[in-house]
């Protein structure tokens, strides 16, 4: 008969392999990575890998502390993801400013009319 703690100790090792190879494609994909969106992307990746290599390993020697690691790892790993895509988002709206204004005339930007229902101070709806 097979014991249990030989098939959770080759399971953590067949799963610590495989995270390993993940790690090591997603840090590839961070260095090589065409754009930042994929370098971004491959570093939520590798957050994740890093969860679920620290939380093997808490399975793997029972140690119940690298538990609380892995999640917060998780919480500053969703908070770094979050913090890139803002910065891409707000360099994209900066270079679409940049872009309108090339022209050489300045434009004023566009501003949407409320419609409310109320009347504006010169009494018209």
């Amino acid at each position: 008969m097979i014991e249990p703690l030989a098939i959770i100790s080759t399971a953590a090792a067949i799963a610590l392999v495989i995270l390993g190879v993940a790690f090591l494609l997603a840090g590839w994909r961070v260095l090589a990575g065409p754009t930042l969106p994929d370098r971004i992307l491959a570093l939520d990746t590798l957050s994740g890998t890093a969860i679920g290599f620290i939380a093997v390993l808490a399975v793997k020697t029972g140690f119940s502390l690298y538990i609380d690691i892995a999640i917060s790892l998780g919480l500053v790993g969703f908070l770094a993801t979050v913090a890139f895509a803002r910065f891409v988002m707000s360099r994209a709206t900066v270079a679409e400013r940049y872009s309108e204004n090339a022209g050489g005339a300045s434009k004023k930007p566009k501003v949407a009319a409320k419609r409310s229902g109320k009347k504006d101070r010169k009494g018209k709806k």
